[in-house]
């Protein structure tokens, strides 16, 4: 279901039953189970014939949730987190640097989460695949059960693997090279061999610290990739408001106006109440700080060597 999609709820679906951002939790309806949580009850019987994006009441009608399709993006908001994960801005710029599409053969080590596993799965699907490799074997086991659960199968092959000692056992096959290692610079050579050798294939290393970048980086030139290059993805969020719009004649008059004013008004929970909809306008505010670092991203391409 993580790269297919479907309208109406069905037994057995996994459905992401979404509250608020900050409270969201996946579920696998079963008549008879009950899902519970600070909102209400939730009867899983309720939900089986619904459509996908539905809302529905607590059994007290005290709450709501909306019952959401999975997808990558969800899945990255609740994944039990068995290591640390990839999130939505270094997936969607490391999936456009090493274009992926439908199609595409990747490498991946270490697997971890399955976090960016699920989204490189429903890039490259349906005619794609994803090898993805971890050396811990319990992570190993648990990612392989839920691809399975999440329908996956098809389209990744996940390997209990030490990839710096044994390689990945595939030479020649991949579009491009994922790695979150301790020490991606130990797993070059491998790559290297893996990436096809008739057309341009493409590497990036996740890194928290500089110091492994210049290792890496390093490693790369030594094994004859090239256009080697390190990014660090920042996110800045947006406050977003509804305030009301100004009126024509003090805009005409050229009066300043006082947006910090109004939106202090808006906190009033009476003149929230008393705005009149058809006069508002939506405004946001970039916030003062942004997002910490995560990790640094070493992006290089080996040209092809077949004549």
């Amino acid at each position: 279901m993580f790269h297919e999609y479907k309208k109406v709820i069905e037994e057995g679906d996994l459905v992401v039953a979404y509250a608020t951002p900050e409270s969201m939790s996946v579920i696998k309806v079963s008549s008879g189970e009950i899902l519970n949580n600070r909102y209400g009850n939730f009867w899983h019987s309720k939900m089986i014939g619904l459509k996908f994006g539905s809302k529905i009441q607590s059994q007290t009608g005290t709450g709501f949730i909306h019952l959401l399709s999975p997808t990558p993006a969800l899945w990255t908001q609740v994944v039990p987190h068995r290591t640390q994960i990839l999130y939505l801005p270094d997936i969607s710029f490391i999936s456009l640097y090493l274009d992926l599409k439908p199609g595409k053969v990747v490498i991946e080590s270490g697997t971890g989460s399955g976090s960016f596993s699920h989204s490189i799965a429903r890039t490259v699907a349906p005619t794609g695949h994803l090898f993805t490799f971890e050396y811990h074997e319990l992570r190993a086991q648990t990612a392989k059960q839920e691809f399975a659960q999440h329908n996956l199968t098809d389209v990744v092959t996940i390997e209990h693997r030490d990839v710096i000692s044994n390689g990945f056992g595939r030479n020649n096959i991949a579009d491009a090279v994922f790695l979150d290692l301790p020490a991606p610079w130990d797993a070059v050579a491998a790559a290297k061999q893996a990436l096809r050798a008739d057309t341009i294939g493409r590497i990036c290393c996740f890194s928290p610290c500089i110091e492994q970048v210049q290792r890496t980086a390093l490693a790369l030139n030594e094994h004859g990739f090239t256009d080697i290059r390190m990014f660090e993805c920042l996110a800045k969020n947006h406050e977003v408001r509804s305030v009301p719009l100004p009126n024509i004649d003090e805009a005409i008059s050229g009066n300043k106006i006082n947006f910090k004013a109004i939106a202090n008004e808006l906190k009033s929970k009476k003149r929230k109440m008393d705005i009149d909809t058809d006069q508002d306008i939506l405004v946001s505010k970039p916030l003062d700080q942004v997002r910490g670092h995560t990790s640094y991203l070493t992006f290089a391409i080996l040209a092809p060597t077949d004549n």
